[in-house]
């Protein structure tokens, strides 16, 4: 039996017949902690609600599960690049997480006493308890995307998709959520969406890479190809290879055997 929970076959789409992404393959491994990395507009972002079920492919067949990304939303926790929530509104931080629980033909004031528990134990998975009751716009960026990550865990999702998380976040706090993104990786499968190369650190197991096709490397690291395809360049001197990770800048240019 395969242990891999996405498989994604010969997937094609395009926005108003402008190709996004073209031939992708692609096999997840469960327990596996993903950064997919690429340039803006290389498709990263579509790729991810593709796998969502947000967006459908013109061609080809994406599988979670082994079933249609649809059939098994109840499995996926999901964080949006943006989360827009009114600064001012009065929404505590236990309310927001709440939201995870909403389902279709549930008013918002019908939360049980179960999905409070829910709740109040995915912010204390995020060490954001403390702060339950108080207004989501008094939060820092970091405690936010904190909230955030509770929200899309209160239903024990086995796999976790985040579109540019740290994105709002300073460096300290982008550690700090790096690490807690580890500690969570102990039992749900991560993904985790970038368009920066600091994302390649001690936290993650391996590395996709898109500029409308894919490239998948196993480990934690950068080969040659994957930056000449993020940056449709040659790596010379002129090309932006070096790196930051754990802390120290280095190159990461292993040759990535052809099949």
């Amino acid at each position: 039996m395969s242990d891999n929970i996405i498989e994604i076959q010969n997937l094609n789409f395009s926005y108003n017949s402008q190709s996004v992404l073209r031939d992708v393959h692609l096999s997840v491994r469960h327990g596996d902690f993903v950064a997919m990395i690429g340039p803006n507009g290389g498709g990263k972002t579509t790729l991810l609600k593709l796998m969502l079920g947000l967006l459908t492919a013109d061609s080809g067949a994406v599988r979670i599960f082994n079933k249609p990304p649809p059939d098994v939303s109840h499995r996926i926790g999901y964080v949006p690049q943006d989360v827009h929530i009114n600064k001012n509104f009065p929404i505590s931080a236990l309310d927001v997480v709440l939201m995870g629980t909403l389902k279709p033909g549930r008013g918002w004031s019908r939360h049980s006493p179960q999905d409070r528990r829910a709740a109040i134990k995915a912010l204390d998975q995020v060490e954001m308890k403390k702060f339950c009751d108080q207004r989501i716009g008094e939060l820092s960026g970091g405690q936010k995307q904190r909230v955030f990550v509770a929200r899309a865990l209160v239903t024990d999702p086995e796999l976790l998709f985040l579109d540019e998380p740290t994105a709002s976040i300073d460096t300290k706090g982008q550690n700090e959520f790096y690490a807690l993104l580890k500690e969570l990786n102990q039992t749900i499968t991560i993904i985790v969406v970038s368009h920066d190369l600091m994302v390649i650190s001690g936290s993650i197991k391996s590395v996709i890479c898109v500029n409308q096709r894919l490239h998948y490397h196993g480990h934690a690291e950068l080969t040659r190809e994957m930056i000449e395809m993020m940056y449709d360049c040659t790596v010379d001197d002129t090309c932006p290879v070096e790196l930051i990770a754990h802390g120290l800048p280095h190159r990461v240019l292993h040759k990535h055997e052809r099949e």
